[in-house]
């Protein structure tokens, strides 16, 4: 990206998850925000594959499992906000993290820039190997992967 189109970000969308290069990306998110004083949106993607089939199909524990993400996910824009990120929006969705990000979340959010890690909290590399080349060979805005 050139200096040009970095001034015209003003919203900038972030996956997260518990991994080490998700951590990283949101770190490079937040200076970012604040440096262009831009809208930092969180999202957190809940994959079905995190869930074992009872668990998939109790409604009590999607139920629970959202609160606890939720509350998790308030974390991330308090320490955003403390950070000097002056506004900061969370998502929630479930699904295949690429697909929910490509096809839901960056239609409904439209951020300029997607900031993601290049490897999940599963430790495999599965992520970049799927998760993120999909998202960056799909999405129509401009996608950082840190690694």
């Amino acid at each position: 990206m050139d200096s040009e189109n970095i001034k015209n970000i003003k919203k900038i969308l972030v996956g997260v998850d518990d991994s080490e290069d998700a951590q990283l990306a949101f770190r490079v998110a937040m200076r970012r925000a604040i440096e262009l004083d831009a809208t930092l949106v969180i999202t957190y993607i809940l994959e079905k594959d995190e869930m074992n089939i009872y668990q998939a199909m109790s409604r009590d524990y999607i139920h629970g499992e959202r609160a606890e993400l939720e509350k998790h996910m308030e974390g991330y824009k308090k320490i955003a906000l403390e950070a000097g990120v002056k506004n900061v929006q969370l998502v929630f969705s479930e699904g295949n993290a690429g697909e929910e990000i490509v096809k839901h979340i960056i239609p409904a959010v439209e951020p300029d820039l997607l900031i993601i890690g290049a490897l999940s909290k599963t430790g495999i590399r599965k992520y970049f190997g799927s998760q993120a080349a999909y998202i960056v060979k799909y999405s129509p805005i401009s996608v950082l992967v840190v690694r």
